[in-house]
């Protein structure tokens, strides 16, 4: 599916060839990541998430920039506020009427990890964007999907991977109209101690939107990491100090948890010192993490068949810091990651005073958060309650963060070869960055054309997607070709973006639709006959007769004209019935002008004159005899059982209908007016003229 960039002054065919995508969060910033699309009439909305270094109102998406009553579909990537953390404040507190889906993990981790985010949030319940009961009733609004299992949602088909990032996390691909869209939320292609490495899809995407978190940053080797991770922690707890290591109560939690409690067991001089788990949802995060096994890598499968690598030998849950006793060295894990508030805050503002302690930061810092602030070590910082404290204890940073690094990333993209590629989810300056280093790779590449976009939060991206327009023809009208040059006559159906051809009476079969026809009736004055009604009649249509009808009327007599009108007569007045088309309209129209005139003459059914009708075959032979006189015998020929003859001059032949009088003749004018005025002749002379009847047509 080709795409083009929008030129100065281009208007496009049509104004559903435009994919609009949108980042009303995440666009050259980390958080909040809220992404929408728009093409051919559909909006999607991709995470709906808050941003962590910022409260309230103020932590939402842009939302005001989209209608949320319009949005078809919303998927959610993953669990991390960032990106699911504004979903009950967005299903419950403004007009969306779509559908909601994530995987099922997703589903059951979202819950217990927003709860914590509404427990531990250091602000007052005015401020608060949803309630606990708003969480628990935004579960009903969540659809689940299975990994590569396919749906679809008013036209738009949609399926997705597994992204490797945390426990649930997935890759969305959707399908409108042909094209094909991949958004990868966060991704990681490293397989690391539970989770397996995100999946490479099978089809090409038209359009990749990417996160960009590290931009070019390449990530240190993963052993390495984890001996420089468990060695500071062995450092700082044999120096008598207390080790505070933020993070989630979910995701990159369960990594380091496993890391150390191996690391302990291989270390039996450190069993005297503790770890603690220190959150609340500790038991039921670890269940969760027990029921979804399958969704990990095969090493823990296979271990889970030996012992349950989830149930920890050396650490133990603590649930506040009310149940802690501060006595010593010790290896703390608290929630939340970016130390904003909660037992990580409050631990951290207790132990940063004392330089035999130290705080590990083991995952990426969102800007404007305190974790990131330590980072850049700081003389001070300032506590909850604005005091001012020294800043001794020892700040690391290693990054566990399952996010992609630029050598990640640039395999992901040379795999796919995305035409186009839209970066989400970075800072700015690494965002520019890896735009600019993607772009390098491939501008000596005369095989790849890929377009890099790295658009601001409510910017958005146009490219224009100008796909084939087909018609299935089904039905009766596939059983016999067309033949050839002649045209193929349906009704036309749009089903989202398919199209097909029907005859009406197919309609109910592969359709909601029916054919439905409108009978018209009209109450026209009259106070004659019938009988002079149809002397009348005559005189417009051959056709017209007058008939007793068994059926409705009993043995009442009735008036049938054009095979199309049935007239009846009630009393002073006469109704017209017939099935509303454009030809019995008009027919309708003729009968009213007749009746009109009728009802104004002084013929009775005693004075009628008598109709006379032409024999036809009579007709035909002086017909025949007249043409010859004219163009010479050789020139007139009967055909069709005698109700058509045809005259040939020059090559050039005119069809006359005996029956109707009616001359056709496409290649000649002239020839058809002569024919024409020679039938009127014969017939009028075969007409007694005993009456003279002026009848007025009206059409």
């Amino acid at each position: 599916m080709a795409a083009k960039k929008k030129t100065e002054g281009q208007i496009p065919p049509e104004e559903t060839d435009v994919l609009i995508i949108k980042p009303l969060g995440a666009g050259q910033e980390v958080g909040r990541s809220c992404i929408t699309l728009e093409f051919k009439g559909k909006k999607i909305m991709l995470d709906c998430g808050i941003h962590p270094g910022l409260s309230g109102i103020d932590a939402l998406p842009f939302v005001d920039n989209i209608e949320a009553d319009e949005i078809d579909l919303l998927l959610i990537s993953h669990f991390h506020l960032d990106h699911c953390g504004a979903l009950p404040w967005f299903l419950l507190k403004t007009p969306f009427k779509g559908r909601c889906f994530m995987t099922h993990a997703t589903k059951a981790i979202y819950r217990y990890l927003l709860a914590d985010y509404i427990k531990v949030s250091n602000i007052g319940t005015e401020q608060m964007l949803y309630s606990e009961a708003d969480l628990e009733a935004s579960m009903e609004k969540i659809e689940t999907i299975n990994f590569h299992e396919e749906k679809e949602v008013n036209g738009v088909r949609f399926w997705c991977y597994n992204a490797g990032h945390v426990l649930g996390a997935a890759m969305f691909m959707l399908e409108i109209a042909g094209v094909k869209i991949l958004y990868t939320g966060d991704f990681s292609r490293q397989e690391d101690r539970h989770l397996m490495a995100a999946e490479i899809p099978t089809l090409q995407p038209d359009v990749l939107i990417i996160e960009s978190t590290y931009g070019t940053h390449i990530h240190e080797k993963r052993d390495e990491r984890e001996a420089r991770f468990t060695g500071l922690v062995h450092d700082i707890v044999n120096r008598g100090g207390r080790c505070l290591i933020p993070v989630f109560a979910l995701g990159r939690a369960q990594e380091l948890l496993l890391i150390l409690d191996e690391y302990w067991s291989n270390h039996p001089e450190l069993h005297d010192i503790p770890i603690y788990y220190a959150s609340s949802l500790a038991k039921k995060c670890m269940a969760v993490y027990q029921t979804y096994i399958n969704a990990m890598n095969e090493k823990i499968r296979r271990q889970i068949a030996i012992n349950n690598p989830f149930v920890f030998k050396h650490i133990s849950n603590l649930k506040s810091i009310d149940h802690f006793d501060d006595i010593g060295p010790c290896v703390v894990m608290a929630s939340p990651g970016m130390m904003q508030s909660g037992l990580s805050r409050e631990l951290f503002e207790s132990w940063c005073t004392d330089s035999k302690n130290g705080v590990i930061i083991a995952g990426y810092c969102v800007e404007g958060t305190l974790a990131k602030h330590i980072l850049s070590e700081p003389e001070e910082i300032s506590t909850m309650t604005g005091q001012k404290l020294p800043l001794k204890m020892s700040v690391d940073y290693i990054s566990f963060s399952a996010h992609t690094d630029y050598q990640q990333t640039s395999e992901f993209i040379r795999i796919l070869k995305p035409p186009h590629i839209v970066l989400v989810h970075g800072e700015q300056n690494e965002m520019g960055r890896l735009k600019a280093a993607i772009i390098r790779e491939y501008e000596d590449d005369p095989d790849v054309h890929i377009e890099v976009y790295n658009p601001r939060n409510a910017q958005g991206v146009e490219l224009y997607f100008r796909g084939e327009k087909t018609t299935k023809v089904m039905g009766a009208l596939a059983v016999k070709p067309p033949i050839v040059g002649r045209s193929l006559s349906g009704v036309l159906v749009k089903r989202n973006f398919s199209y097909h051809l029907l005859a009406p009476s197919d309609l109910s079969k592969y359709t909601d639709m029916v054919m439905s026809t409108v009978s018209q009736r009209l109450s026209v004055p009259y106070s004659g006959s019938l009988q002079v009604l149809h002397f009348y009649l005559n005189q417009i249509s051959r056709d017209s007769k007058l008939i007793p009808d068994y059926k409705k009327f009993g043995n009442k007599m009735i008036l049938q004209v054009f095979d199309a009108i049935t007239i009846f007569q009630e009393a002073t007045v006469v109704i017209l019935e017939w099935i509303a088309s454009p030809v019995n309209d008009m027919y309708a129209d003729a009968v009213v002008s007749a009746i009109l005139k009728a009802d104004k003459s002084e013929l009775t059914s005693k004075t009628l004159p008598s109709i006379v009708k032409v024999d036809k075959m009579h007709f035909t032979e002086c017909l025949m005899e007249m043409l010859a006189e004219m163009f010479g015998e050789d020139a007139v020929s009967k055909i069709v059982r005698g109700e058509k003859l045809t005259v040939t001059v020059n090559d050039k032949c005119a069809e006359i209908n005996v029956r109707t009088l009616d001359v056709k003749c496409e290649e000649d004018e002239t020839l058809q007016q002569m024919v024409t005025n020679c039938v009127t002749k014969l017939y009028n002379c075969l007409i007694p003229q005993k009456v003279v009847i002026d009848i007025p047509m009206e059409t």
